[in-house]
């Protein structure tokens, strides 16, 4: 059995108020189109965030559309799963009539995980599509009010299931996985993860290949069977400083043989670039410089600001089918900014309420008490929405939300959780 892994699309994403559906992620996906007509794979794997928001722009669902219907043309099967940043009930639409055209959509999370079995050569491969979950939602699922936190609620889940170890069995997880504690590497474009949501490596123990998303960098964790693909583009400047990220070509063998796993590369149409140093030393340096169609993050190092630097450098890098999305002059004190603010409506209820946050508290970062708090309010109100309940919560919402606020607090003192 052959397939191609994949995570974290975020179709429909904007960077510095560059709308990347317009050119850079089409690209990207008729470059993975043309990847599986080389590697000819039985099924793609699409372990969640296939949206950047939980209500898609219309550019972004078409992009969907298209995408899956290459893949079906070619006769491939699809697995996808909702991620923290997708609206499961949206991403699940005619779930039942796509399923006959082999593209299967697990968006709600329910007492069963819901699972394909494909066959190849060495008879049954079992996918497990497991959306991503939070301790409230498997504790309603599964009527247990002691499941207080991600690890557990993840292996109860799994516990339920009906699953035949001695046989080949793939997971499909959008979660943050670690490894005794460590988290994977992440960058900038992954918000409020930092220690929330925890699930040790070891809670997928058995599964012959884990495919997870969540995380932007690809890289294994724990097993080499477990692992993160990363996003297929870099969503934000640091990322560039990560190891090679592209989609994981897996090829399964019979029961018992380890996997074989590549990873394939896909060249970005604007590959992003950062540049630190004084405006005379950039400029010296850039015209030596043969690149050209980049995505640009400038540091400028001078001690006295120079008149129209940011004007300067823009045109000049215009002139090499480049652009400047960030230009920050770091030798003049704190950093000064010369970008454009986001758009709050391209931002995901996680990073407005971390913006809230930073503007109430006298921009202070989260700690990681205030983290588990506006990552526990985001995804219940993101909940509230894809259920379409009012945008106000009920007394029990309420009790229960102080109450986890109160936990934090007892966990913060070296309390009881």
């Amino acid at each position: 059995m052959r397939f191609l892994h994949i995570a974290d699309l975020h179709f429909g994403k904007s960077l510095h108020d560059c709308s990347l559906v317009e050119e850079d992620q089409p690209y990207w996906a008729d470059r993975f189109l043309e990847l599986t007509d080389k590697v000819k794979p039985d099924a793609v794997l699409i372990a969640g965030d296939v949206y950047d928001r939980s209500s898609p722009s219309g550019e972004a669902v078409r992009l969907l559309d298209a995408f899956l219907t290459g893949l079906h043309e070619r006769g491939i099967q699809v697995l996808m799963i909702s991620g923290n940043h997708d609206s499961g009930q949206k991403l699940s639409f005619a779930e039942r009539l796509l399923e006959d055209q082999g593209v299967h959509i697990a968006g709600i999370v329910g007492r069963e995980i819901r699972h394909v079995t494909l066959e190849d050569q060495y008879g049954p491969v079992t996918f497990w599509l497991l959306p991503y979950i939070f301790p409230a939602l498997v504790s309603q699922v599964l009527e247990d009010d002691s499941i207080r936190d991600y690890d557990t609620a993840c292996r109860r889940l799994l516990a339920e299931q009906d699953i035949d170890f001695s046989g080949r069995n793939v997971l499909i997880a959008h979660q943050n996985v670690v490894r005794d504690g460590v988290e994977a590497e992440r960058g900038g474009s992954e918000t409020m993860i930092g220690g929330v949501g925890a699930i040790d490596y070891t809670a997928f123990d058995g599964f012959t290949y884990v495919a997870l998303g969540h995380i932007h960098a690809a890289q294994p964790v724990g097993r080499k069977t477990v692992r993160y693909s990363g996003s297929p583009l870099c969503y934000h400047f640091s990322e560039t400083r990560q190891s090679v990220k592209g989609p994981v070509l897996v090829d399964l063998g019979e029961a018992g043989t380890e996997p074989s796993i590549e990873i394939c590369q896909i060249a970005p149409l604007h590959p992003l670039r950062e540049i630190r140093g004084t405006y005379s030393q950039i400029l010296e340096e850039e015209k030596k410089r043969t690149a050209r169609d980049e995505y640009l993050r400038i540091a400028l190092t001078d001690r006295t600001r120079v008149p129209d630097a940011a004007e300067k450098l823009r045109a000049f890098f215009k002139g090499k089918g480049s652009r400047v999305l960030e230009l920050v002059h770091e030798g003049t004190g704190p950093a000064l900014k010369a970008r454009a603010g986001g758009d709050a409506r391209r931002k995901s209820l996680t990073e407005l309420f971390t913006d809230f946050y930073f503007d109430r508290s006298g921009e202070k970062l989260p700690g990681s008490a205030e983290k588990a708090i506006i990552d526990y309010a985001a995804e219940h109100a993101g909940r509230a929405g894809d259920l379409g309940e009012g945008l106000f919560p009920d007394e029990k919402q309420t009790e229960a939300f102080v109450r986890f606020i109160l936990r934090q607090e007892d966990a913060g003192k070296g309390g009881e959780a």
